[in-house]
């Protein structure tokens, strides 16, 4: 069983009196973006979760790890808590609500602890779509941050399933979408292509700004990954994005996980019908969706 270390041990009662609102029409315009590490979500699905959020959509930030590694300089205890700072600046300058980390870096394992607290947050939050990394990746963390998303999409109502902290089971349909990965490829270096484009070209300065919270990760991947510009490259990514959709500019690419077990109707695709006239799909895709 995983336990987080004295840096992150008081994220969980935060989390556990955190409330949010029943009302179904909210609920219904609800979406949680999970993954690995602080400024992931700011890299590959920000642009997205600011357009469904000037839709009104009720958007929901989940880092399942603490960042604690990510820095040669600072402690473990000292970057824990400068990264949670990050994020947290980084959902208030883009109107998004936190929910805590509840691991340590390199401690992102699919296991039944983080299974069940994972489940807790999907559970809290009751949404309609989740965002999540991708399931080919080029760092384990951020493929077992998906297989937590998946697996707590999947037992949102799923009674006996073990939940932390305790939480009711829902059962509205839910759908499930797969950002693309970081360098766009896989962990073998295969280029990897979406099934759905976001346009996020009037999105990508405040994507810019909600990345530049991220000060602490400069040093950090400029020591261990010679980025130089990670917010120029964050702009790079979603340029060669846009250049894969034959269509815009600018664009976050999307894969939707299969709807067994999530939705009732194969064809549920509550992204694409939330940002109708933002986003393109591949003719395969959609074929696919609506057969």
């Amino acid at each position: 069983m995983t336990r987080i270390d004295a840096g992150t041990r008081d994220f969980g009662e935060e989390m556990q009196n955190r409330t949010t609102s029943t009302n179904k029409t909210t609920r219904e315009k609800r979406v949680l973006a999970i993954a690995a590490h602080p400024d992931d979500i700011e890299f590959m699905m920000a642009g997205t979760l600011l357009a469904l959020r000037a839709r009104g959509w009720e958007v929901h930030y989940f880092n399942v790890s603490d960042g604690c590694a990510g820095s040669t300089v600072l402690t473990r205890a000292a970057t824990a808590k400068t990264r949670l700072g990050e994020a947290r600046d980084s959902c208030k300058k883009g109107g998004f609500t936190h929910h805590p980390p509840i691991a340590n870096d390199l401690g992102v394992l699919y296991e039944e602890e983080l299974i069940a607290k994972t489940i807790s947050v999907v559970r809290q939050v009751e949404p309609t779509i989740i965002l999540t990394q991708s399931p080919q990746d080029y760092m384990e963390d951020h493929q077992n941050a998906t297989r937590l998303a998946v697996t707590a999409g999947f037992c949102r109502g799923m009674k006996n399933a073990l939940c932390f902290p305790k939480r009711p089971p829902y059962f509205d349909d839910v759908a499930v979408y797969h950002a693309m990965p970081y360098g766009l490829r896989d962990g073998m270096g295969k280029l990897l292509h979406s099934g759905l484009w976001v346009d996020v070209s009037k999105q990508i300065e405040q994507k810019r700004a909600l990345l530049a919270c991220h000060t602490s990760q400069k040093q950090w991947l400029d020591a261990t990954q010679g980025m130089d510009s990670y917010l120029q490259t964050m702009v790079d990514l979603c340029s060669a994005m846009g250049k894969m959709s034959k269509k815009y500019a600018l664009a976050e690419g999307w894969r939707k996980h299969n709807a067994l077990g999530f939705a009732s109707d194969p064809a549920f695709d509550p992204l694409r019908t939330a940002l109708s006239g933002l986003c393109t799909v591949d003719k395969k895709y959609a074929a696919w969706l609506d057969e």
